[in-house]
């Protein structure tokens, strides 16, 4: 009997262990307000959850946390960075804004927010997807128009991907929207995730 073979497949039995442990998932990060929590949905509506499932269907290695939080405005957002840069994720959809517009808070302020979270999660060297959102046409065309104008502003300073309005594929789509015209069905979810598909899959690794 070769010794030496003998001896080189000790060493492979030895190491196989480990080599057929999976790599650990990277971590995508769900960063909103009540629309990424799921509010008003069953555990597994949400478009966090949904967005799982369609990750997973063409091959990509994430985990996706959902850290929403209901009523959470940009102010917030940037209490919370410290908890959410702990989870230190590969890539993070950002999805806030949504409340300062409803309670009327100052666009300056929102953008001020907005602009310090991105600026961490860049300093962090985590990829971005800032998610816009629009107002009930009721605010008034010029507040509304203004309200884009934070997230489109800031997207391009920060140079990150962007999907101005993450309703844009469910607008007239029967059984999307809640009864409270805000906040998305389960099946309003799952067209949400589509639509933020395209432009997050750029950002993301392919396979394990």
């Amino acid at each position: 009997m070769d010794v030496r073979r003998v001896i080189l497949v000790s060493i492979c039995l030895l190491f196989l262990p480990g080599l057929l442990i999976a790599a650990p998932p990277y971590i995508l990060v769900c960063y909103g307000d009540s629309i990424t929590a799921g509010l008003g949905l069953a555990d597994g509506q949400s478009f966090p959850d949904a967005l799982q499932r369609q990750l997973n269907a063409q091959g990509y290695h994430y985990k996706v946390i959902n850290q929403g939080t209901s009523g959470a405005t940009t102010k917030d957002a940037v209490a919370s960075l410290p908890s959410l840069l702990r989870l230190h994720p590969e890539a993070v959809i950002v999805e806030y804004g949504g409340n300062d517009g409803l309670r009327g808070l100052p666009l300056e302020q929102t953008r001020r927010n907005l602009d310090q979270v991105l600026t961490a999660l860049e300093a962090a060297h985590i990829k971005i997807l800032l998610a816009g959102i629009t107002l009930p046409p009721n605010y008034g065309p010029d507040y509304v128009k203004s309200f884009d104008q934070v997230f489109r502003t800031l997207s391009a300073s920060h140079h990150v991907a962007f999907v101005p309005m993450i309703y844009k594929d469910l607008i007239h789509v029967p059984g999307t929207i809640q009864q409270d015209g805000i906040h998305p069905t389960a099946k309003g979810s799952e067209i949400v995730a589509k639509t933020l598909l395209p432009t997050l899959k750029p950002l993301l690794h392919k396979g394990p």
